[in-house]
């Protein structure tokens, strides 16, 4: 039981360690070592797992199309730069990272006041950039994987190399940042994929979920995970923006 607690306390920390902070740039986020747990696997503190889509917000790489109704000869598609900005006609670059579809317009409207008489902006996606994903544990090549939007974790292990034959198939682990920052995790089985098509708890992933495959028969210590994910995640797994962790 201890060991599990290990596992999941290490787990939870790597999550929080990855996410926004300064603008400008893509930065790495250092992961401190997991602090010693001092009770059972309940006290973790992860939060109820909750299936919530939030609200999308812009990422390095994704297109926007940007639309001036009251001028249209300022329409345009511009896609975010890995400083989180875009260019667009007539104004500074504006930051658009780690903002929703909202936020963005009315940066936008705000911006183009000192220079239309109706400065509305209307912004859709365009494309999105891939998602980052971790896959650990028991698989071929531990590491960050680029998803399409519609990736799943049966999909994201095959890509790390698939299962070894050490791989817990039925107790995959899924750790997200939920709505309010915290941790969520849960457990998929993704034996039934491999036993029966269409039977298997895909779970579809979303932008920076870590998904780790457990050994089958064999507890994994804490000291294990820690020197796992501190030294073997890529730097590049966050990005920062506005100098806050989110």
């Amino acid at each position: 039981m201890q060991s599990r607690t290990h596992l999941m306390t290490a787990l939870a920390v790597v999550l929080m360690a990855g996410g926004t902070t300064a603008c400008g740039h893509l930065d790495a986020e250092p992961i401190t070592p997991a602090p010693r747990p001092t009770a059972t696997f309940s006290n973790i503190g992860y939060a109820d797992w909750s299936e919530q889509e939030p609200d999308y917000r812009f990422y390095p790489g994704d297109e926007i199309e940007m639309t001036v109704p009251s001028a249209p000869e300022l329409n345009k598609s511009a896609t975010v730069q890995p400083d989180g900005r875009i260019t667009v006609p007539l104004v500074s670059p504006v930051m658009a990272a780690d903002r929703t579809i909202g936020e963005l317009q009315a940066s936008l409207s705000q911006a183009y006041a000192g220079t239309l008489l109706r400065p509305q902006v209307q912004i859709s996606v365009k494309a999105t950039a891939p998602l980052k994903v971790f896959v650990g544990g028991e698989v071929g090549n531990p590491g960050v994987y680029d998803m399409a939007g519609d990736g799943d974790a049966l999909r994201a292990i095959i890509q790390a190399g698939g299962f070894k034959t050490s791989a817990k198939r039925n107790q995959v682990v899924i750790i997200r940042r939920g709505p309010d920052g915290r941790a969520m995790m849960r457990t998929a089985d993704l034996l039934k994929g491999l036993t029966s098509p269409g039977g298997a708890d895909l779970v579809p992933l979303r932008r920076f979920d870590i998904v780790y495959v457990p050994r089958s028969g064999a507890a994994e210590t804490g000291l294990f995970m820690q020197q796992y994910f501190r030294d073997l995640l890529p730097v590049s797994f966050s990005y920062a923006i506005n100098g806050t962790i989110r």
